[in-house]
């Protein structure tokens, strides 16, 4: 019995609408990068990008448990030296680019390398309840009904 290796060439990738509004960031995010990975599917091979296509709306009103929407802090360099940055995850979520947030969560999740860089070009992340991928027609996943703890009302 050989073991099945996927071919790039038979990758079959699938669309999927994630609604982001009152669920957990961190539960959402481990789900999704499953999701980019293609570790749902039988066919998973960890050196081929087979995941799915991935759009998340409403990312501005995810929710952090405890005391993160508060206490978390997103760090930054700008390259120069003593150039170190910091921003709260209120801050973000309340600024110019609350999506940002659930990239990072996303990203961090995902393990580093160029396959990784790629499947998480597979992921659309919008802060409103606009998207602009009506014609790929994608499913819907429900993350908050998967688990109770995954929808946080506050």
């Amino acid at each position: 019995m050989a073991t099945f290796s996927q071919k790039p060439a038979d990758v079959v990738k699938k669309w999927i609408l994630i609604d982001a509004k009152d669920v957990v960031l961190g539960r959402m995010a481990s789900i999704v990068a499953y999701r980019l990975r293609g570790k749902h599917k039988p066919s998973f091979t960890p050196h081929v990008d087979d995941g799915d296509n991935v759009i998340i709306i409403n990312a501005g009103e995810v929710k952090l448990t405890g005391k993160k929407f508060e206490n978390k802090i997103y760090y930054w360099h700008t390259g120069h030296p003593g150039g170190i940055k910091q921003r709260t995850a209120r801050a973000i979520l309340e600024g110019r680019f609350p999506e940002r947030v659930v990239q990072k969560a996303i990203e961090r999740m995902m393990p580093g390398g160029p396959l990784s860089r790629k499947q998480m070009k597979n992921l659309r992340v919008y802060a409103g309840a606009e998207h602009e991928h009506e014609a790929q027609s994608p499913e819907v996943l429900d993350v908050a009904g998967m688990n109770p703890k995954n929808k946080r009302i506050a």
